[in-house]
């Protein structure tokens, strides 16, 4: 697994994460304890963290802090990159340091290396929610501050309200189907230095099974969907974070890393899959 440098938080971590936002009826029928397939989701992470990832991606709505917290049993905290998110509910500074404390336990570490805001808050201002940040971070709670699900300007005003820090990291819908980032959000990223969290890499999955990618995967004895991940890893400072649920497709997004699609090839994929710079849009 090749590894990246996560922004500026100067971590080098693995170029291919693991997301574990599972499905809607997951979340609402989550019981406290050990969950009906949870047994399946936590050797999904452990085949991948066996197989050199060490990002993985959570959250407080997903109900899955517990599974990551079992799977990363065994493993050196330092060697992981653990992100997490608190719900916009929670984005008071009371509240959002009671909310990470729950985390924390769920997940059975010390700290988070990313701590994402999961998507903006119409009651908060984002001031008060990046400074309660910002005291996470000088204690060492947290490692580094992240949004999730903003707008360029709502993740401009995140950026500007914080005294000592920066955001390292935005977490966005991004994938060859879906390229409407690159409009704006991208430009800006690249431009501060700021990471890119990629969730449905796999455009929930239809691109594992595109037929346009066919004539990659003969060339590079690849699968669409490793095709499809190796289009986001050859992006400047982009991690993709397909979802861990299934061994044997974490196995298969192993071998996404570790190689090079040619740059003509990723020109020729972004003229099969325009986005926003082509004049269309994603």
């Amino acid at each position: 697994m090749e590894l990246k440098v996560f922004g500026k938080t100067g971590r080098s971590v693995s170029e291919i994460g693991m997301g574990t936002y599972y499905d809607f009826p997951w979340i609402i029928t989550a019981k406290p304890g050990w969950r009906r397939g949870a047994a399946r989701r936590v050797e999904a992470m452990k085949a991948g963290l066996h197989g050199g990832i060490t990002l993985i991606d959570t959250a407080e709505v997903y109900s899955t802090e517990p599974l990551v917290g079992e799977a990363i049993q065994g493993y050196k905290r330092e060697d992981l990159f653990i992100a997490s998110k608190v719900t916009f509910t929670h984005l008071g500074r009371k509240a959002l340091f009671r909310a990470l404390e729950r985390s924390l336990r769920r997940l059975r570490t010390s700290y988070v290396d990313l701590y994402q805001v999961h998507q903006p808050s119409p009651f908060v201002p984002i001031r008060e929610t990046m400074g309660a940040m910002e005291e996470l971070l000088e204690v060492g709670k947290i490692r580094a501050i992240g949004v999730s699900n903003f707008s360029l300007k709502r993740m401009m005003e995140a950026n500007a309200s914080l005294k000592k820090a920066r955001l390292a990291c935005t977490q966005m819908n991004y994938s060859l189907q879906h390229r409407g980032i690159e409009k704006d959000i991208i430009p800006y990223c690249r431009a501060e230095g700021i990471a890119v969290l990629a969730y449905f890499p796999l455009g929930h999955g239809n691109l594992a099974r595109e037929r346009k990618l066919r004539v990659f995967c003969d060339k590079y004895y690849k699968t669409p969907a490793q095709v499809a991940l190796n289009w986001l890893t050859s992006q400047p400072n982009v991690f993709p974070i397909p979802r861990a649920a299934n061994p044997v497709h974490v196995k298969e997004n192993l071998e996404a890393s570790g190689w090079r699609l040619s740059a003509e090839d990723l020109q020729e994929l972004e003229k099969i899959f325009p986005g926003p710079v082509q004049g269309l849009a994603a």
